[in-house]
């Protein structure tokens, strides 16, 4: 059964890949997520999780620029982790209007608010950063619409996961998905703070 319900941008994308059908993680969790509920995504390596977390991203965002603040900010382990999920964004919009941002500790803070302040849609960096930024005034979360979390065991770390708490406690409206291979304790405690009233997907 192929894709169905996505942006025709997406599906072309996808046809260019020769991507023709959905694997069962796929199947199960894209309808849940773009419903609009928190989800907890539990999966093994390999099922489509970050393609999973690329197409629901678009699809919130239309496929399309708008004003100048992230309306999609996705959070990963380190450097490695948001250039590696930059690279692969790029086959989904690179013929779009999208602006996607790579930000990581590394970078100068300066130059990482200079760049952010000149307008982007989606912002890929590390819940640190993500903090640091915010609490400099380096980047506004007025306008976001969906946080994803990849490969989130890494939020076993105490101050990882503590950073994550704080942003999300000032982020009034916006939905939050978390994929990982397995949950763990941390990501339980989670529906504590922002994951309340979540959905779960596991395959």
């Amino acid at each position: 059964m192929p894709f169905k319900k996505l942006h025709s941008h997406l599906l072309d994308c996808l046809a260019h890949q020769s991507i023709e059908t959905p694997t069962p993680f796929q199947k199960s969790s894209i309808p849940i997520i773009k419903s609009g509920s928190n989800v907890f995504c539990f999966a093994a390596e390999g099922s489509g999780k970050t393609t999973t977390l690329i197409l629901t991203t678009l699809q919130k965002l239309k496929c399309e620029a708008v004003g100048n603040a992230p309306r999609a900010i996705i959070l990963v382990e380190n450097k490695t982790k948001v250039l590696e999920l930059y690279d692969a964004f790029i086959p989904y919009t690179q013929y779009s209007t999208l602006r996607i941002y790579a930000s990581y500790e590394q970078l100068h803070i300066d130059v990482q608010k200079s760049e952010i302040y000149m307008g982007i849609d989606i912002l890929i960096t590390t819940p640190k950063t993500l903090q640091k930024l915010f609490l400099t005034n380096g980047v506004s979360i007025s306008e976001l619409k969906i946080c994803s979390i990849d490969d989130a065991e890494f939020l076993s770390k105490k101050s990882d996961a503590t950073s994550l708490i704080v942003m999300a406690e000032s982020i009034k409206k916006c939905q939050f998905v978390i994929y990982a291979e397995k949950s763990h304790p941390q990501l339980n405690r989670l529906e504590n703070h922002f994951m309340e009233h979540s959905k779960l997907v596991q395959k």
